[in-house]
């Protein structure tokens, strides 16, 4: 299935590594086998002597590519296209990280769920890691990889956890925006050795709670499915190795850890409604990458007002 994949992508990356061929800039698309659409955001200027982060975007369930980059809004749009603007949070975070590349890396499959696609076609883990490991190989240079998703995204992540016997130190963060449906605890023995091994590790978490939220008069979760309890549970882990500071406002409770860095932040859910998708948009994918950084909170407050809105195609 990925045999035709695999010689691209070497073609693809002899290209890439030769000083003579410009280093692609912008989006480009291409599937790996049958079902796994792969868009790759490139900075418009590629700078070959900085290192490089590509971070890896699960996409949520029922969202295609281009829904979840975002657009400026016409009449008679989907809305889809204005709940994530994960394309102009980017363009934000670029202009912070100047002394480093940002890749980030769109995976979308033809079900519209990772979940359903993992149950159907990624019963084997080995092609969540042939996944990352190749797409990865196509950024030359000294890099490190984000792992990051919104919604069913997170069953992506989950995926590459369970194919590894240790998180590589490659992987220097991880980063669930509302999307820890699948936790449970025999994936805790790997995070909490990472978290410990790796001094660059760094793991965010971002969730509401669902346990309470009604669509319809009628519950969208169990009481134990969601990402609240499930957040919850990761975090009691975690706590039983790790030691963190508690903060609270009107809307979010704050759990953080600076060494290693790890934030847990949970919304607050008075009236039983739906924060799903304002998770991401929000600012949540600029801060799920910023977190623990020298530009976390400048120019941007997590569940702020939009912070990117100027870079909005």
């Amino acid at each position: 299935m990925y045999l035709r994949f695999i010689i691209i992508i070497f073609c693809i990356v002899s290209g890439f590594l030769s000083k003579a061929q410009p280093f692609p800039a912008g989006r480009t698309s291409f599937f790996m086998g049958d079902s796994v659409k792969v868009t790759i955001d490139f900075p418009e200027k590629f700078k070959r002597n900085k290192p490089s982060i590509i971070c890896f975007y699960a996409l949520p369930n029922g969202n295609t590519t281009a829904q979840t980059i975002g657009k400026g809004m016409q009449p008679g749009d989907d809305w889809h296209y204005d709940i994530q603007h994960t394309g102009a949070q980017t363009s934000f975070i670029r202009q912070q990280l100047t002394d480093k590349n940002f890749v980030i890396i769109y995976l979308e499959n033809s079900m519209k769920s990772w979940p359903a696609w993992r149950r159907k076609e990624g019963r084997d883990p080995l092609v969540f890691r042939h996944i990352v490991d190749s797409l990865a190989a196509l950024v030359p240079g000294k890099k490190q990889v984000y792992l990051n998703g919104h919604s069913g995204g997170g069953s992506f992540i989950f995926g590459y956890v369970a194919a590894i016997d240790k998180i590589p130190a490659i992987v220097q963060r991880i980063s669930f925006i509302d999307s820890n449906y699948g936790y449970d605890s025999t994936y805790y023995p790997k995070f909490s050795s990472w978290l410990k091994n790796n001094r660059q590790a760094a793991l965010t978490l971002m969730a509401y709670n669902d346990s309470v939220a009604l669509y319809n008069g009628k519950p969208i979760v169990s009481a134990t499915g969601g990402t609240w309890y499930r957040g919850w549970l990761m975090l009691r882990h975690l706590q039983n190795n790790f030691s963190f500071q508690q903060s609270d406002s009107d809307s979010l409770i704050t759990y953080t850890s600076n060494k290693p860095h790890i934030q847990f932040i949970f919304k607050k859910n008075f009236n039983r409604g739906i924060y799903h998708t304002q998770q991401v948009e929000l600012n949540g994918l600029i801060h799920s990458v910023l977190f623990g950084t020298r530009y976390e909170n400048k120019g941007y407050t997590y569940y702020g007002k939009r912070a990117y809105s100027e870079f909005i195609e």
